[in-house]
């Protein structure tokens, strides 16, 4: 088995970290391919060919850890070409969600400034 599990969405509630530059702040590591549980379970070559993509912005997945799982919310094309190459895992950039689905941490947008509760730990 490639992945843990394989599911069609992501199971934590929406974190708002979306743009490329955010997920920037957040350095990568190794994590397993066997406890990642994906959110697609099909690639679409419009979603990998998308602007916003993995493929031509970040080189690093995107993984959501949420209640104790580790969810690839992106790069689900960067982890099936780790395992066609038999490699056990990726790097990936993991942002930390709360119980209540609050970024642990996260970088905030401009706009909102460092008083924010998105920036405080539950």
């Amino acid at each position: 088995m490639i992945f843990k599990a394989v599911r069609d969405s992501a199971p934590y509630p929406d974190h708002g970290v979306t743009r490329q530059r955010d997920w920037s702040t957040i350095a990568p590591r190794q994590i397993r391919l066997d406890q990642l549980t994906t959110t697609r379970s099909t690639l679409d070559l419009r979603n990998l060919l998308d602007d916003d993509s993995t493929f031509f912005g970040d080189l690093f997945a995107h993984v959501v850890s949420y209640r104790g799982e580790l969810y690839l919310e992106t790069g689900l094309h960067r982890a099936l070409r780790a395992a066609l190459q038999g490699r056990t895992f990726i790097h990936a950039r993991v942002l930390e969600l709360g119980d209540s689905g609050v970024a642990l941490l996260a970088p905030l947008p401009p706009e909102t400034g460092g008083n924010s509760p998105r920036n405080r730990r539950n």
